[in-house]
This record gives structure tokens, C-alpha cells and sequence, in this order.
């Protein structure tokens, strides 16, 4: 394989876990609720999808039930911030570092077996020169992602729950005062926003890495979070943005492969640099919803 050829399946592998996850942080960030906890959603998922698999012996089991792991923190995450009023960014954060002490602690007191799912070629497609097997050779799971896209894009734009859901992310009192129960809908956009990171962090596990290890999901949640900004809170272009963080840290993995010597600790930074400048340049230019990360109490203005 060419330096391009292996730099591009890199960041394809790299980007679904990413992208998984940033479908949802995109619909729970239109209906207002900046969601902190992806990471430790992503880790759960991971983890619960080796764990399952293990116990199993069945990947598929363990990434469908990862899944359902992200949506478990997902709920603890809106039980706390919507029924006790605690600020969900204090909860977002206690929940990221709670799961990663948990997984650390399960992993060592449980013994996991390496679990990874089968993969596949799409016939014709795949012998495409150059692009072919860095493209459409792939876990299964990854190809989930193809109609989970238009799907996610026409349950936020085309459906009555979008239109409400999108309401209540830029004008809550007005979505109430329409009969609109404004926390109810920003809690099943969290709770598909764990669904979809608990699938990326499980497919990170048992579809890429086929184990899993301590914190191995490694900012990645926090990388999406950038990519949400960088998108402008719109599903294409947040996908361009995760697929320019799945490049960045497949360059770092690809580039001392190739030959290339590069300062390690420059390699690692490069990605959470790369998020970080996007966060910084985009985030006054690009227009959040409007009440994003606002609590709702009914009544005030």
C-alpha cells in the first residue's frame, strides 16, 4: 500500500468511532444540552462491549449491549441535571471521571478476552484502486453508519420531534408555552446522544481495537465536542469535522510507520491542538442554538 493509501484507511478507522458518537452529541446540542459526559459514555461502551463480549463470546451482543451502556450514563447524566438540578456540567464531568475509575478498577478485577467483530467488503467497490480497501473494506458495524446519517439528519429536520427538539435548543419558554414539556425532550436527546457515543465507544472496542484498555477512548469525547463546534452544530459538516480529527491522529500513528521521525510527544498533542484551534476560531463564528447548555425552569425568561 501507498503512504496515502495507509494515511486514508487510518483515518477512516479512526473517524467512525468519532462519527458514531458526534450524530448524537449534534441532535442533544439542538435541543440545548451540552453533553460532557460523551467521554464517559464512550468509555462505558467500550468496556461493557468487551466485558458482554467476553461473557458471551459473542462481539455482536457485546457492541449492541455497549451501546445500551452509553445510554445507562445517559441516564444517570439526565436523572441528576434534570430531576435534582444539578449542573449538568458538574454532573457531565463527575460522570466522565467516575467511569473511567469503574473501568479501570472492572478491568483489572475482571478478565476480558479479545472480541472484535467480523469484516466485510463491499464486492466491486472494494478492488477500486486507491481508494477501494481503505474505504470499503471495514468492521461491519461501520457501515451502520450509512443510513444512520440520513436518518439522524431527517428525524432533526423532517420529523415533528426534530422540530420541537430544535425549539427547545433555541427558545424553551416559547416551546413550553406551545405545550411543548421541554426537559422531556432534551432528555431523549441526551438518551439517543448516549445511544449513539455508547455505539462509537463500543465499536471503538470490539470493532478497531478487539480489547479494551484503561481509558482508552482518550479525549475522544471531548474531540467530538470540537467537531460539533467546528461543524456549526449542522450533522455534514460536524462529519467533515470528525473526519479532520480522524486524520490528525491518523498521521500520528501512520507517520513514524512510514519513516518518518517526528518528536513523539508532537504526534499525540497534534489531534486536542487541532481541536482546541478549532474551538477557538470557530466558536464565536459559527451561531450555537441559542439557549445550548441554558438550564430550562418554567416560567422564567
Amino acid at each position: 500500500m501507498s503512504a496515502f493509501e495507509i494515511i486514508l484507511a487510518a483515518a477512516i478507522h479512526l473517524t467512525i468511532p468519532l462519527a458514531f458518537a458526534a450524530l448524537g452529541e449534534c441532535v442533544a446540542e439542538r435541543a440545548g444540552t451540552l453533553n460532557i459526559s460523551l467521554e464517559g459514555m464512550m468509555l462505558c461502551g467500550a468496556f461493557a462491549a468487551v466485558a458482554i463480549g467476553t461473557a458471551t463470546g459473542s462481539p455482536t451482543m457485546g457492541l449492541i449491549l455497549g451501546s445500551l451502556a452509553g445510554v445507562l450514563v445517559a441516564a444517570v447524566h439526565a436523572f441528576f441535571s434534570h430531576f435534582l438540578a444539578v449542573n449538568t456540567f458538574v454532573v457531565g464531568l463527575t460522570l466522565n471521571v467516575a467511569v473511567l475509575g469503574l473501568t479501570s478498577i472492572l478491568s483489572v478485577a475482571i478478565v476480558l478476552s479479545p472480541v472484535q467483530i467480523s469484516q466485510w467488503s463491499i464486492p466491486g467497490l472494494s478492488s477500486i484502486p486507491v481508494l477501494g480497501d481503505a474505504v470499503f473494506t471495514q468492521r461491519w458495524a461501520a457501515f451502520m453508519l450509512l443510513p444512520l446519517i440520513p436518518a439522524c439528519w431527517w428525524l432533526l429536520y423532517r420529523t415533528r420531534w426534530g422540530l420541537e427538539l430544535r425549539a427547545c435548543g433555541e427558545n424553551p419558554q416559547s416551546a413550553d408555552v406551545s405545550g411543548i414539556h421541554v426537559n422531556r425532550r432534551r432528555r431523549q436527546a441526551l438518551l439517543f446522544c448516549g445511544l449513539m457515543a455508547g455505539l462509537g465507544g463500543a465499536y471503538l472496542a470490539v470493532g478497531e481495537v478487539g480489547s479494551f484498555n484503561d481509558n482508552m477512548t482518550a479525549g475522544r469525547g471531548f474531540v467530538v465536542l470540537a467537531a460539533v463546534i467546528f461543524g456549526g452544530w449542522r450533522l455534514k459538516m460536524t462529519l467533515v469535522g470528525c473526519l479532520l480529527f480522524g486524520t490528525a491522529d491518523a498521521l500520528r500513528l501512520a507517520m513514524p510507520a512510514l519513516g518518518y521521525q517526528i518528536s513523539s510527544p508532537i504526534l499525540i498533542a497534534a489531534p486536542y491542538v487541532l481541536a482546541i484551534a478549532a474551538m477557538l476560531f470557530l466558536a464565536k463564528k459559527q451561531r450555537a442554538p441559542k439557549a445550548l447548555s441554558k438550564p430550562f425552569e418554567r416560567g422564567l425568561v
